[in-house]
């Protein structure tokens, strides 16, 4: 397995973070300090060190900050240093986890005994839910994306945060012509402005000073597949003018080169801003704008979706009951009543997370009471 050599100051962080990667099969080592770190390198040998600030100790492996500067400056100044990404702290943990990914690979993990799941979905790399519900607006959803993923036509998915858009291109993608191609995903929100170009059309070697050699961005990487642009109306008006080039002559650029190179890719894009509020504020290009929406998917909030609500919740409770390994609980048709009233602001995500609490702090059978104490004062 992978090793991960984690150098933070604080305890609760260092073994939060050993819990969370040990559960993805990673072996991991952690120090408080940099003499601590330099002791364990002397029997551990890391693939990934995680720490919160620059390392210093002379190895080899790439290194993800984590840091407690927020501001964007720093995060220039670490990723030049040579750092492969920069976090801030709080981290957030799935930014962490697709960060390690691409720095090192996934993790081969133990094949599974197959168990017939109607509701999974293969994919290259791994696999996802299907996207789950039977609602009228789920069903026009789901209609629009087996009408439209055949062709190669661009579609831009709008929806509140953790309504799923993600799974949407995913699907898209799965159900297109480009299955067996990668699916390359960026999130234009997580990198500072100053990146995204580097990240997007990658760069060549000595184009800044962190460049020690050529890289190929996610246009690049994403040729013969799909790539999805998330949270793309917090791009860079810079970065929009070379996106707009890409999709009109399927050419990019890296930078510090003067040679085109060609891309062959389909490109999805999503959101949760207005984007045509964000043109009329001179934050988001109309031409652009028409470019990416040539199809338009709005993921509907849960809060419109309520008749859903025991699908999700029956699916979210068997899965995570087979992740801890306990026998599987249930949730009374008084409590899924209870659930189906509550506003769910952060919809499906914060649903999910709402049933791994249930499933942890309540009975077998889980009541209202169970949910009165451990969720709706937290809703």
């Amino acid at each position: 397995m992978p090793n991960i050599l984690i150098m933070e100051a604080s305890r609760g962080i260092r073994n939060t973070l050993r819990e969370r990667l040990e559960y993805e099969k990673y072996t991991v080592e952690a120090a408080a300090n940099p003499e601590e770190a330099v002791e364990i390198v002397k029997r551990f040998d890391p693939d990934l060190f995680l720490c919160d600030h620059c390392p210093g100790l002379g190895l080899k492996c790439p290194f993800i900050i984590l840091s407690d500067n927020t501001s964007v400056e720093r995060a220039v100044e670490m990723v030049r240093s040579g750092a492969f990404d920069y976090i801030p702290k709080p981290i957030d943990m799935n930014h962490l986890l697709s960060s390690i990914k691409k720095a090192m690979g996934p993790v081969e993990e133990e094949p599974e005994p197959e168990i017939p799941q109607p509701k999974r979905l293969a994919k290259a790399g791994g696999d996802f839910q299907e996207m789950i519900g039977e609602s009228a607006k789920m069903r026009h959803v789901k209609d629009l994306i087996e009408r439209v993923a055949p062709s190669d036509a661009r579609v831009l998915i709008l929806g509140d945060n953790g309504t799923g858009k993600e799974l949407v291109a995913r699907m898209l993608h799965q159900k297109g012509k480009r299955p067996s191609g990668p699916f390359i995903e960026v999130n234009c929100a997580a990198i500072p402005s100053e990146l995204i170009e580097s990240e997007l059309f990658g760069h060549e070697k000595g184009a800044f000073t962190s460049a020690i050699k050529q890289r190929k961005g996610k246009f690049e990487q994403a040729g013969g597949g799909t790539l999805f642009m998330d949270e793309i109306g917090d791009m860079s008006l810079s970065a929009q003018a070379k996106v707009l080039r890409a999709l009109q002559e399927h050419r990019i650029s890296r930078v510090g080169s003067d040679k085109d190179v060609a891309v062959d890719v389909r490109v999805l894009a999503a959101t949760n801003k207005n984007l045509k509020e964000e043109i009329a504020k001179g934050n988001f290009r109309e031409d652009l704008y028409h470019r990416l929406s040539v199809i338009i998917i709005n993921v509907p909030p849960l809060c419109e979706r309520t008749d859903d609500i025991p699908l999700l919740v029956d699916h979210f409770t068997e899965r995570i009951c087979r992740e801890y390994g306990i026998a599987r609980k249930n949730i009374s048709p008084e409590g899924i009543e209870e659930l189906k009233r509550m506003p769910w602001r952060g919809n499906i995500r914060e649903l999910r997370n709402v049933v791994e609490r249930l499933v942890i702090l309540g009975g077998d059978q889980i009541s209202v009471e169970d949910i009165g104490m451990y969720v709706s004062e937290f809703v």
